[in-house]
């Protein structure tokens, strides 16, 4: 009984977190209103980094309706612990500008 009990909080919890990660990868569309996607993807920043950046642009007039989803997804997909995309190629191997 309570083995079930902590799969179900668990899997709540996850789906909770996986619907405010959707939220938040909507929210981004925030940063690219001025930011190239690239900028945006390029960025590896720990939670408060992250933070601190969504303080700036918004006072810099950025309008977020789902601020705490938006950061979530910052830190879950660009935190400080997540490897750095490999840069785009051409078709004959020289980075794109």
């Amino acid at each position: 009984m309570k083995l079930a009990l902590v799969l179900f909080v668990s899997t709540a919890a996850w789906a909770a977190d996986q619907a405010a990660l959707e939220r938040g990868r909507k929210e981004e569309g925030t940063c690219v209103a001025c930011h190239s996607v690239r900028l945006v993807h390029s960025q590896r920043l720990s939670r408060a980094a992250w933070n601190k950046e969504l303080d700036k642009m918004a006072g810099w007039g950025a309008k977020y309706s789902d601020r705490d989803a938006l950061l979530e997804y910052l830190v879950a997909n660009y935190g400080d612990d997540k490897p750095a995309g490999k840069p785009e190629m051409s078709a004959d191997g020289r980075g794109k500008r």
